[in-house]
């Protein structure tokens, strides 16, 4: 494991999705409005951070990666921001399409002390316009030739739409370039084609319209989403503190235990499993491989406050920690 994870530096990966802004307001309450019967927070400063398909890509940065982030933002003052936290972590994004219809997906959390007082959404949902999404493909099909993996990051936003996703299967099998799915919604024929797809248990549950409770409910739902997806695709189902389990065509399911000790916030933690499988597979490592690697690294991240990444170096602490266990 510790000769994969020593590839990364530099390697470059591809990350297609929506792409977000989180915002946060951060202040404190002394007293209530004499307009109406709410609190008042008296602002001290704000912060934004990368969401969506940015956090992904802002996780396989901290792993080390050499990352070209790709989709849509807005002609605003969001979209300005996205570009400037971007530069900042040395996150490349000339594939970001600028649309003129639709501001850049924007989250903002307004917090007082540590608690969160409201949360305001500016968005359009529905799918991007077809010559945003020609641009899209245009900019993307380029950079494929010069990456060794591509991340899908599907929030639902409306970036990737059915003909977006098929087009980058195709054109990532065609150059042998392994290409994983974080996907969303109903719709996973979309998908088919893919290396690998991550749903957690509770959005695998959703597209097979049943409840996933037990052990043989996810192994019953693994065999199911891998007859859906064709024979070309891998499925793997997060499920938290019971780990991971995976479902490769043709093989037995192989479960890979958690390897968090303390879960501080699981917010992001998705992200960051998809940046270190990418790693992993672009580095010629196999699917088992990958799945262990990313749940060293999601153990790291749930142990952070807030949407976190895990870096490279720890990484490698937590994986020369876990030692020589029968697990990894």
């Amino acid at each position: 494991m510790t000769d994969v994870i020593s590839q990364f530096e530099q390697c470059p990966i591809l990350v297609v999705g929506d792409v977000m802004l989180d915002e946060f307001i951060w202040g404190h309450v002394t007293r209530i409005s004499p307009e109406a019967p709410v609190p008042v927070v008296e602002v001290r400063r704000r912060s934004h951070t990368l969401g969506g398909a940015g956090n992904t890509a802002a996780n396989v940065r901290s792993l080390g990666g050499m990352v070209q982030l790709a989709g849509v933002i807005g002609a605003d003052s969001s979209g300005a921001l996205v570009r400037e936290v971007l530069t900042q972590q040395q996150i490349r994004h000339t594939a970001l399409v600028q649309s003129s219809s639709r501001p850049t997906t924007t989250k903002t959390r307004v917090v007082a002390g540590s608690q969160q007082m409201v949360r305001i959404d500016e968005e359009i949902l529905g799918d991007i316009a077809s010559e945003e999404a020609d641009e899209l493909l245009n900019r993307t099909r380029e950079l494929l030739h010069r990456v060794k993996a591509c991340i899908v990051s599907d929030y639902g936003k409306g970036c990737l739409t059915s003909e977006v996703v098929q087009e980058l299967i195709v054109s990532a099998r065609s150059l042998r370039i392994p290409l994983i799915v974080d996907p969303k919604g109903r719709d996973y024929a979309k998908y088919c084609g893919a290396t690998l797809i991550k749903p957690n248990q509770l959005e695998a549950g959703q597209v097979l319209n049943r409840v996933l409770s037990t052990d043989d409910d996810v192994a019953a739902a693994g065999a199911d989403l891998l007859k859906l997806l064709g024979p070309q695709t891998s499925v793997l189902i997060t499920r938290g503190a019971a780990g991971m389990s995976l479902f490769v065509p043709g093989q037995p399911m192989r479960t890979v235990p958690t390897q968090a000790r303390e879960v501080f916030d699981v917010t992001g933690a998705g992200d960051t499993v998809a940046g270190a499988l990418a790693l992993v597979l672009a580095v010629g490592g196999s699917l088992l491989e990958a799945c262990r690697v990313a749940s060293h690294a999601a153990a790291v991240a749930v142990g952070k406050i807030g949407t976190a990444t895990c870096s490279l170096a720890e990484l490698r602490q937590a994986t020369q920690a876990a030692g020589s266990s029968p697990a990894l």
